[in-house]
């Protein structure tokens, strides 16, 4: 494809999505400290857990040998990424936070979501792709 950069992935440190994953926990963070302190054992534990989620399952599934696990870890990380926006979304309604305060996680998470479904859909193809070696 034209305009296309090609980097070669070495470790899942490489991947755009994991890079982009890692500022949304870093935001995810910045968000909760909003958080009045009786929510510490609550929502910002929860908010905290679910952001940490997605890049780490991201970085598991990438080391894992077989495209299958890779895949069930990514759909992981997925899940973890609907419970983060979930979360933003009770804060503002709960009105822990305002939405402006929640756009800027809001839409990393939207980012991360974008790369994890082009990640996901580019190994589903390539499983397709490479019936020769299959993978249990």
């Amino acid at each position: 494809m034209q305009g296309e950069c090609t980097v070669a992935i070495r470790t899942y440190r490489d991947l755009q999505v994991w890079q982009r994953a890692m500022d949304m926990v870093v935001q995810a963070y910045q968000v909760a400290k909003a958080f009045p302190s009786v929510e510490k054992f609550g929502l910002t534990a929860q908010l905290q857990r679910a952001a940490v989620s997605v890049p780490a399952n991201i970085a598991e599934g990438h080391g894992r040998t077989y495209r299958g696990d890779y895949l069930r870890h990514l759909s992981i990380a997925r899940g973890s990424l609907a419970e983060v926006e979930t979360h933003l979304t009770l804060a503002v309604r709960l009105e822990l936070i305002t939405r402006e305060q929640a756009v800027d996680a809001w839409r990393l998470c939207q980012d991360v979501g974008k790369l994890l479904n082009k990640l996901i859909r580019s190994l589903e193809r390539g499983r397709k792709d490479s019936s020769l070696t299959p993978d249990p």
